[in-house]
């Protein structure tokens, strides 16, 4: 029976580890083997070694990788906890039930299934500086009126905000787990006296660690890579590239300047900088999850 259940499981996966395979395995290691050559779509690749990698690290001319990764950096470390604890603290005020909370769920949801495009088309109006009605607000209640995304200062902060609300997988995840919990913890708290927070911090924060650490993997995986379609159609790296973000760069330099190698190498790069904050998350948070039964 177990090797049945073994069986079945292995068939079951199989196409998503061919997919994973073709799909992702493949072009990663095609983009490492490219990084070492210069290529430009046209002419027969030549070998260059580590070139493509000082030209990206340590070229004074071209000092926008650097750049760029800051930027990145910036973006993970501010967006990554925002987008945690807006989906913990809707998962936990949406964990119960009573009318309209369906529909609060749902809405909590819709901004997730937006296409890129649309919604970054929605932000660059809601952050408008002449027309938006954030600036009409804050212009009604005498409030300073940024740039917004014409501001270095204002720019990356932007970013920030619209991706917080792109939570809805993370609340889905939250709420799963808050669900899993049983209810018979909470009530043997409260015959013991434990008030509304003891029973979240003694209760709900370790049990749902696991989730918590695993969407904060996600999300830095998520932060760092996927905000190439807002980027490109809001700002295109402007104003003074403040925030020309790693993935539009290498669009940029592979794409538009035909200069595949380095665009390789920054990629390459860009990953080790993914896995070291993911590395630096697991030493942080040790063993969560694990089963203490061995």
């Amino acid at each position: 029976m177990n090797k049945t259940y073994r069986a079945s499981l292995t068939l079951m996966l199989a196409p998503y580890l061919l997919g994973a395979v073709v799909l992702i395995g493949l072009p990663a290691l095609l983009t490492l083997a490219l990084s070492f050559f210069r290529y430009d779509g046209v002419s027969a690749p030549v070998w260059v070694g580590g070139f493509n990698y000082r030209v990206a690290l340590a070229n004074p001319v071209d000092v926008l990788f650097p750049i760029s990764i800051s930027n990145t950096l910036y973006f993970v470390v501010f967006a990554v906890p925002v987008r945690l604890l807006g989906a913990l603290s809707l998962a936990l005020w949406l964990n119960r039930r009573g009318q309209g909370v369906g529909l609060y769920r749902a809405a909590v949801y819709l901004p997730t299934i937006i296409p890129d495009v649309a919604y970054a088309l929605i932000w660059m109006w809601v952050f408008n500086p002449l027309y938006g009605p954030l600036n009409l607000i804050l212009n009604a209640i005498g409030l300073h009126t940024p740039g917004w995304l014409a501001d270095a200062k204002y720019a990356k902060v932007v970013f920030v905000t619209m991706t917080a609300f792109q939570i809805g997988e993370g609340f889905v995840v939250l709420l799963a787990g808050l669900q899993n919990i049983p209810r018979e913890y909470y009530a043997s708290a409260a015959i013991d006296g434990g008030n509304a927070w003891q029973q979240f911090r003694h209760i709900t924060l370790p049990l749902l660690a696991p989730w918590l650490f695993l969407l904060a993997l996600r999300d830095t995986i998520f932060s760092s890579q996927n905000m190439f379609t807002a980027n490109l159609i809001m700002t295109g790296g402007d104003p003074y590239y403040s925030t020309l973000f790693a993935p539009l760069l290498i669009y940029e330099e592979a794409f538009d300047r035909m200069r595949f190698g380095p665009g390789a190498a920054m990629t390459v790069l860009l990953g080790l900088v993914t896995a070291a904050l993911i590395g630096l998350a697991l030493s942080i948070v040790g063993n969560w999850g694990e089963s203490d039964a061995d």
